[in-house]
């Protein structure tokens, strides 16, 4: 089995960009988008009716802001989009798919601003995402897909003694990925790769991809539990279509 996860700045200009053919040519079996950016009449209708995958969208209340979506050829058993009932549930920025051996969670976190005025709320943001994961794992283990907008540590971005004061290497919020951790899930791509260099996010400006001055902000974490069952953790750096590429397990 294998599931991917990309950030796709706009689903729909990743779709005027080639995204149907590559997810058609490279068919995860799981596929989870964050940043959409669109309302469900704005889905491209190809895409929507496209009889491959069943697709389930979270949707943010404010129109071309943020937004969740995972595709999967197995229909999960329930799904939901709410986290806490409270204001975490009006971004779009969660959907959890419960399968018959494990949750799926797909999940964009908030962005810090450059300003840090959101700051506040990412962390108390990835506080009640633990509580909850740690709600679910009660029940069955999670496979935890998604955007986190933080490079845990100095070697998930190029130049960390730059960036130690700026939006998504906060101390704060590199605390919050080793609580996270720490209470039982399992960093994949770590599993296989541990030099720097592997990045899923580059700024558009100073050719930073091209120079690879990135940073990897987009992750799979796995309950402790289903690690041994993973067989290969994979960065897709040469897919274009977004300022970030897909990142992904696979499993035996």
């Amino acid at each position: 089995m294998k599931i991917v996860t990309w950030n796709v700045n706009g689903l729909r200009a990743a779709y005027s960009k080639g995204f149907l053919k590559w997810m058609e040519k490279y068919s995860p079996d799981i596929l989870c988008l964050q940043e959409t950016k669109l309302q469900e009449e704005q889905i491209p209708k190809e895409l929507k009716d496209h009889s491959e995958y069943y697709k389930y969208w979270g949707f943010a209340k404010k129109r071309g802001y943020s937004g969740t979506a995972v595709f999967t050829k197995e229909k999960p058993v329930n799904v939901s989009y709410k986290m806490d009932g409270g204001k975490f549930d009006d971004e779009g920025r969660i959907i959890t798919l419960e399968f018959k051996n494990y949750f799926l969670v797909n999940i964009y976190a908030p962005h810090s601003r450059h300003d840090l005025s959101r700051l506040e709320f990412k962390v108390e943001f990835m506080d009640v995402l633990i509580k909850y994961l740690k709600s679910l794992e009660k029940k069955k283990p999670i496979i935890l897909c998604g955007d986190y907008n933080i490079a845990h540590r100095e070697i998930d971005l190029a130049r960390p003694k730059d960036n130690v004061e700026n939006p998504g290497f906060r101390p704060e919020e590199r605390a919050k990925m080793d609580k996270l951790i720490d209470s039982g899930f399992v960093d994949t791509f770590r599993m296989f790769t541990k030099g720097n260099g592997h990045y899923t996010w580059w700024s558009y400006r100073m050719n930073a991809r091209k120079r690879n001055i990135g940073w990897r902000i987009d992750y799979v974490l796995v309950s402790k539990k289903l690690s041994k069952n993973i067989k290969n953790a994979f960065i897709l750096s040469d897919v274009m279509g977004s300022d970030h590429c897909p990142a992904g397990v696979e499993f035996k």
